[in-house]
């Protein structure tokens, strides 16, 4: 069915790379930004790897491999959680999903067989815990969009101010799929896990009640725009998750997991030198390109990208080269620091009335 999922939609318009096995395009990238204020879009995050943790000790080593509290979740709930390497460098930003039987994990496209490899060199013969490879076996939809609750009301599933993470099982078309909270983006949505068998039904379903299929290019524009950092760009061994704005995926007050001595350093002690910022430049610039002030190199560009009517961009910035504002040579351009929503650059708790003002 995955496969008549495909036909469906390059019937439908869809420019698919194949060497990527992507769906790049419905060409309708303008229409479909301006549906994000006015209505939902959809978009097919097939290529993004899932993983399952089964066994009893599947909690514990997930918590003890990763930054956020997984020891907490119950069954139900979610969150995002960094990768990181003994030295706290960034590995991938990923989803965990706790169920009754098992935990699902959404990883990047480019990191699934990777961490699958990278979380078997840590199994121990008594560690009770088995890491499947289920990316085939399902398609992840996200849908979102100022409208997105309007679509899923009509489907009869209410998940209105739950929070990011939550997820429950549903049957859609007769079919059962599990729905989450949070579209991966600080845009309002839900991430569906759609057994290949559904896939085309539920598809379907989601165009007729409205939603605009959009593609990857749409997608990587708005990750941009929003300042979701990626691996192999803003996600590197040469930077760890304080810098990569990502606090909110850190547990400070956990026990012991691989990097934490190196991040709880660095809070400890401010010993974080830099921090990813959003650029605002006045003409599209190579990823890779020196950010200069005053003629001095105080950082590296990392992600640019034209999305109308703007030139956006993530980079690296020394935190003693200025915030907000700050004016900026990149290459042939120039830029402005901005602020951009994904990203947070301070220990965050959801009881703390200066955070949340």
């Amino acid at each position: 069915m995955r496969q008549d999922l495909r036909e469906f939609q390059i019937n439908s318009g869809a420019i698919f790379n194949q060497a990527e096995n992507i769906i790049e395009s419905f060409g309708n990238d303008s229409q479909a930004l301006k549906m994000l204020q006015n209505g939902v879009v959809i978009c097919d995050r097939s290529h993004w790897g899932l993983l399952e943790l089964t066994g009893e000790d599947r909690q514990r080593f997930l918590h003890n491999q990763t930054t956020n509290n997984i020891n907490l979740l119950q069954p139900g709930q979610g969150c995002d959680t960094v990768f990181v390497n003994s030295t706290g460098r960034t590995l991938d930003l990923a989803t965990a999903y706790l169920t009754e039987e098992s935990i699902l994990l959404l990883v990047s496209p480019n990191r699934r067989q990777f961490l699958l490899e990278w979380m078997d060199r840590y199994l121990f013969p008594m560690d009770k815990v088995e890491i499947t490879d289920i990316t085939d076996k399902n398609v992840v939809f996200t849908v979102m969009g100022d409208h997105s609750d309007e679509v899923f009301k009509q489907l009869g599933i209410q998940m209105v101010d739950q929070p990011e993470g939550t997820h429950q099982v549903v049957s859609l078309e007769d079919q059962t799929v599990r729905i989450a909270v949070g579209s991966g983006l600080k845009i309002p949505g839900y991430t569906l896990m759609v057994p290949n068998d559904s896939v085309l039904s539920i598809w379907k379903k989601l165009i007729n009640l409205g939603a605009i299929p959009i593609g990857d290019r749409l997608w990587e524009k708005l990750r941009i725009r929003q300042g979701r950092p990626f691996p192999t760009q803003e996600l590197t061994e040469d930077y760890n998750p304080l810098e990569a704005g990502l606090w909110k995926s850190i547990a400070f007050d956990k026990g012991c997991y691989i990097g934490q001595e190196t991040i709880a350093r660095l809070n400890t002690y401010q010993g974080v030198k830099q921090r990813l910022w959003g650029v605002k430049l006045t003409q599209f610039t190579t990823p890779g390109t020196a950010i200069l002030i005053d003629g001095n190199k105080v950082g590296i560009l990392t992600s640019c990208t034209e999305l109308e009517p703007d030139v956006i961009g993530l980079g690296y910035v020394k935190t003693k080269a200025g915030g907000v504002g700050a004016t900026l040579t990149i290459g042939e351009a120039q830029g402005e620091l901005i602020e951009v929503p994904f990203l947070t650059h301070e220990y965050y708790q959801p009881n703390d009335k200066k955070n949340e003002a």
